[in-house]
């Protein structure tokens, strides 16, 4: 009997560590954007790839749409260990730090190669705030350039003065206001409804947005400004990242990169799709005249000094690297 007894204890004690070695890690990550924004499916894609990776150690569950948190409530959840992993779009924390608003500064990056050169010289500066908080940056995709979304011809920026504008963060709340525009923060999952209620009537924003929201059926007019490039950036709460184990942990930065480098092909693919997607809708697209880009522009001087003035000696020294100085 007693022989019996140790055979079956010993069986459970292999069992539980049998258990215990092949436990699975499950994630949260909440994500701002509709199921098929492309920010969203590569979200998907990287997830899959991490769950095949590390053979499903480690599964993570991605809620898109603002399902799970809103964008500017994800930041925090991540913080406090709410979720473990999460997606939101950088700008949206750019009153707690103007470093993580640089890649908004309109007119400073307008091209995707530009736009990386920037990325390159941000990435010490957000990867250092966001340890000094418990978190580490993952990887971070941008979205096509800004165009602005009208319900009316424009000639100069004069017109602009009245309009009813979304803004998504502080540098585009600023703009609308220096345009004389009436300026109200909506988020990308109540776009829809707030134009479609006449909340707002116009906005600055990227082809993809347009394209999720079908803005087409509130706006006439799609002016191709190319105004800035916004990075979404992936975050992960540090003591959740030190609890995997070291194959795991090579497994997802692995996942990360790749998913980094497909984000950006795909935003710049992406581009000139929306712009035809646009106009096969009815919009009218085109380029700014040179009236309004030059209005665009001295706005853009200003809040880049006004940039430079809020992010102190980090935002000389990150504009320095990005320049090349």
């Amino acid at each position: 009997m007693n022989k019996l007894v140790s055979i079956a204890v010993a069986g459970a004690v292999s069992v539980l560590a049998s258990t215990a070695a092949f436990a699975q890690e499950k994630w949260d990550l909440p994500a701002g954007y509709p199921p098929g924004n492309f920010h969203s499916k590569n979200l998907e894609q990287f997830a899959d790839d991490v769950r095949t990776g590390t053979d499903g150690k480690l599964d993570i569950t991605v809620h898109p749409g603002a399902s799970l948190f809103k964008v500017p409530e994800i930041k925090r959840a991540v913080q406090t260990g709410q979720a473990q992993i999460g997606e939101l779009l950088m700008v949206v924390l750019e009153n707690e730090d103007p470093i993580f608003g640089v890649d908004n500064v309109p007119f400073l990056a307008t091209s995707f190669d530009d736009a990386r050169k920037l990325a390159d010289a941000q990435r010490p500066f957000v990867e250092k705030r966001l340890a000094d908080q418990g978190m580490r940056l993952l990887y971070w995709v941008p979205w096509p350039p800004q165009g602005f979304y009208s319900p009316k011809p424009l000639e100069t920026i004069d017109d602009l003065a009245g309009l009813k504008f979304r803004s998504y963060g502080p540098s585009a709340a600023r703009l609308g206001e220096l345009a004389g525009m009436q300026v109200t923060t909506v988020q990308a999952a109540e776009l829809s409804q707030a134009f479609a209620t006449g909340r707002v009537n116009a906005m600055i924003s990227s082809g993809s947005t347009g394209y999720d929201s079908k803005l087409w059926e509130h706006v006439t007019h799609f002016y191709d400004v190319q105004a800035w490039l916004p990075k979404n950036m992936i975050i992960v709460n540090e003591q959740a990242w030190q609890g995997l184990d070291e194959a795991t942990r090579a497994a997802v930065t692995e996942a990360a990169a790749t998913a980094e480098e497909r984000g950006w092909a795909e935003s710049e693919r992406l581009t000139n799709f929306y712009l035809d997607e646009f106009r096969k809708n009815g919009m009218t697209v085109s380029a700014p005249s040179e009236a309004l880009k030059a209005g665009f522009r001295d706005i853009g001087e200003e809040l880049q000094a006004d940039w430079v003035a809020r992010a102190g000696a980090d935002g000389e020294a990150l504009l320095s690297a990005y320049r090349g100085n």
